[in-house]
């Protein structure tokens, strides 16, 4: 089974807070091996680290980061060469430009030949301090804001409590049931957008400290984590519905931003398959069990606001009831939904 490596989109307005957010998460350790494209005017300096690229250029630091600058019509080709990666990365971060159009670059993502990535969602980064005006001169942004998994608010310490109160409701109302993260200074927690494969391969000689950079150019940073993301487990020993499951997963709770985990299904005994959803994007990989293995669903489920117990409630009921006989058919979706 290939490993399929999630790209995760980062758009937003010029002055937003792209580039902000993206090094406090590669500043702030998660285990992850992160590649990140920046779809910009063909060079760029990610403040501290002080990585300018041009086309194919990479930067290996000590967290795995690989950093390139490339021209949009060789996306396809840079994300199949960055999925190719050894050690593997555990995820592809693409930087739009403030000027981007985020459904070009999802649509580009999904059409991708590489067989080896995946759609990984939209972060969606609005200025609280700018949000009016900007919708004004460019109320397409409200639209943007649709397409997005997670819309960050950044600069909320710069607007007055009721501002900010009204603002949230506001994006709420354009961006619809996904999570919405009211922050300042790109601080987003890593393991809400971040999963790690495993142990990463030490490669001496090859890799530059990422902490040990940070110290030399004095950017260490003392700061805190005050996210409110949580997370939600579920596990059962009992096949799931795979119609009850699929309806479940594009229909997510309110605040669901991504889930992830095994699930065995009533109606293929044989596979056991892997789900991975950001907002209302599913995709599933399956294998055999192996030999003596449980088939037990084991599913993790992230986002802000979950009702945990709605959550669980739900997730109950796409058991599948041990009365009726599996319906093959029912796996029609999900298999349209394997690669």
């Amino acid at each position: 089974m290939v490993a399929h490596v999630p790209v995760l989109l980062v758009a937003g307005f010029l002055g937003a807070g792209k580039t902000t957010l993206l090094n406090h998460v590669l500043r702030h350790p998660s285990g992850a091996r992160i590649g990140v494209v920046v779809n910009d005017f063909g060079k760029v300096n990610i403040d501290a680290m002080l990585v300018a690229g041009q086309v194919d250029a990479m930067v290996s630091l000590g967290n795995g980061c690989v950093c390139c600058v490339v021209d949009t019509d060789d996306l396809d080709r840079v994300l199949h060469r960055l999925a190719a990666v050894r050690p593997a990365l555990d995820s592809i971060v693409i930087e739009a430009s403030g000027l981007a159009e985020p459904r070009a670059l999802i649509r580009m993502v999904l059409g991708a030949r590489s067989e080896r990535i995946r759609y990984g969602g939209l972060v969606y980064v609005v200025d609280a301090v700018e949000f009016d005006d900007t919708c004004d001169t460019h109320p397409e942004l409200a639209r943007h804001a649709r397409l997005a998994d997670l819309v960050v608010i950044n600069k909320a310490d710069r607007v007055g409590s009721d501002e900010l109160s009204d603002l949230i409701a506001r994006v709420r109302a354009l961006a619809g049931p996904v999570p919405v993260l009211p922050t300042a200074h790109g601080r987003v927690d890593p393991a809400m957008l971040f999963d790690v494969s495993g142990k990463r391969t030490s490669q001496a000689g090859a890799q530059l400290s990422l902490d040990e950079l940070m110290r030399e150019t004095g950017c260490e940073t003392h700061e805190h984590l005050h996210d409110r993301y949580q997370s939600v487990e579920f596990s059962t020993d009992v096949p799931l519905d795979p119609r009850k499951l699929m309806a479940f997963l594009e229909h997510p709770p309110a605040g669901l931003f991504r889930a992830k985990g095994i699930v065995g299904f009533a109606a293929d005994i044989h596979r056991k398959h892997v789900v991975h959803t950001v907002g209302r994007h599913v995709s599933f990989t399956a294998t055999r069990w192996r030999r003596g293995e449980q088939a037990r669903t084991q599913l993790v489920f992230i986002g802000i606001g979950l009702d945990s117990a709605d959550v669980l409630a739900r997730l109950r009921a796409t058991e599948h009831d041990e009365d009726q006989p599996p319906d093959p058919h029912a796996m029609l979706r999900v298999d349209a939904l394997t690669r």
